[in-house]
């Protein structure tokens, strides 16, 4: 094999391919949650410096509270949100779910798909295929017409 040579292929099976992507997006969502929680952390540690050190709203206090302790509040309900996504709606909802899912309202579909062709067979039936008459078996099918 040369320096330049083009990289060779593995062939993979489907369902380890399949396996090692849905660790990829596991690995991936529980990576984009810890993120989140470092940029929570220094962004509630940054609103009360800038509301204690820097003073900056001081006198704006809804409900009696600084303001920074509302932003924090809100900021760790969305958290919270996606924390319940990552850990528990994925076990729930992976793709063995919406595989299921998928076939159940396929075959849900076509159960109604079959109700719908047989009304329309009884309500509307399709004219019945005439076999032609042959006049004189001795000639092709094709010249029967003709002694008409």
């Amino acid at each position: 094999m040369s320096l330049f040579s083009k990289k060779t292929t593995t062939s993979i099976d489907p369902v380890q391919k399949e396996l090692i992507e849905n660790a990829q997006a596991r690995v991936r969502q529980k990576k984009n949650l810890y993120r989140h929680f470092v940029t929570f952390l220094a962004g509630a540690i940054l609103l009360i410096v800038i509301n204690q050190v820097l003073h900056v709203g001081v006198a704006f206090k809804p409900f009696q509270k600084p303001w920074f302790v509302w932003a924090i509040l809100i900021w760790t309900f969305f958290f919270l949100i996606h924390l319940i996504n990552v850990l528990l709606m994925s076990k729930f909802m992976n793709k063995e779910w919406e595989q299921k899912h998928l076939d159940r309202l396929v075959a849900k579909q076509k159960v109604r798909i079959a109700e719908l062709e047989e009304s329309v067979a009884v309500s509307h039936p399709l004219p019945e295929k005439k076999s032609p008459i042959m006049r004189n078996p001795s000639l092709p099918l094709e010249d029967q017409n003709t002694l008409l």
